[in-house]
């Protein structure tokens, strides 16, 4: 009787080690696929860049910190100080919104928006 009890509980054991594992790998996390823009899709400084800056940045980039990225401001600011030079993936502006301490005040889309803007000659359009 006792050898059919332990015999029970080591398949038992067996199960919930397979159903845990298998619950880990099956995790939505590892089928996430980052959402991406068309790198052709033109971008417009004043309908595209300028409301991720007021949403996510000008609380503390306002006029005390540098770059000043408050509507009416940001542009000059950007361009005057070299914050938007090419390539676009060493620009400041695009390594300081990738950095650790900022990373987290913007999403994925809003990041490449700003890399396909900058990349694409940082310009003050409208579309």
């Amino acid at each position: 009787m006792n050898y059919r009890v332990i015999k029970i509980r080591q398949i038992l054991y067996a199960i919930i080690l397979f159903a845990a594992f298998t619950g880990m790998y099956s995790c939505e996390k590892y089928s996430y696929i980052k959402p991406t823009i068309d790198p052709e899709e033109v971008v417009s400084f004043q309908t595209d860049i300028q409301p991720i800056f007021t949403a996510n940045c000008k609380s503390c980039h306002g006029a005390i910190q540098i770059p000043d990225l408050r509507p009416g401001n940001a542009y000059e600011s950007l361009t005057k100080d070299g914050y938007v030079d090419l390539p676009a993936e060493s620009s400041k502006l695009y390594t300081m919104m990738i950095r650790a301490d900022h990373a987290s005040r913007s999403t994925d889309i809003e990041k490449q928006k700003v890399l396909i803007w900058i990349s694409q000659g940082a310009l003050n359009n409208k579309k």
